[in-house]
C-alpha cells in the first residue's frame, strides 16, 4: 500500500476515534472535515457555552511532502503516540505546532 494512502487512513481512523469521544459532550457539535485532495484534516467542536460561542479546532493534521504534519493537537493525551503505535516512523511526523527552530530538539521530523 502506498505510504500516503496508509497515512491518510491512519489520520482518519485516529480522528474518528477522538470524534466519537467528543460526541459524548452533547452541548457541542463535533465536526470532522476531511479534504483528501489537499491533504487537510480537522476535528472541530462548535456550539454555545451559555452566551459564549465555541468554535474550537481540536485536531488539525496535514499530509504534506510524504509526512504527517500535526498542526494542532488539542486532545488530552496527544495523537503522536497513536501514529507511532501504528508504525509511523518519527522521521515522518512533523510536530508543526512547535516553531521551526525548536523542531530539531523534538526527535521528530523538522520539515
Amino acid at each position: 500500500m502506498d505510504k500516503l494512502v496508509k497515512y491518510r487512513d491512519y489520520v482518519k481512523e485516529i480522528m474518528r476515534g477522538h470524534a466519537t469521544y467528543s460526541r459524548k459532550l452533547e452541548e457541542f457539535e463535533t465536526q470532522l472535515l476531511f479534504d483528501d485532495d489537499m491533504g487537510h484534516y480537522y476535528l472541530m467542536r462548535v456550539g454555545w457555552d451559555g452566551l459564549k460561542r465555541i468554535h474550537a479546532c481540536l485536531l488539525h493534521i496535514d499530509l504534506k511532502d510524504g509526512k504527517i504534519w500535526i498542526q494542532r493537537d488539542g486532545v488530552e493525551e496527544g495523537v503522536t503516540k497513536e501514529f507511532l503505535d501504528r508504525g509511523v516512523p518519527k522521521e515522518d511526523i512533523v510536530l508543526a505546532f512547535h516553531a521551526p527552530y525548536k523542531r530539531k530538539f523534538t526527535g521528530y521530523a523538522t520539515a
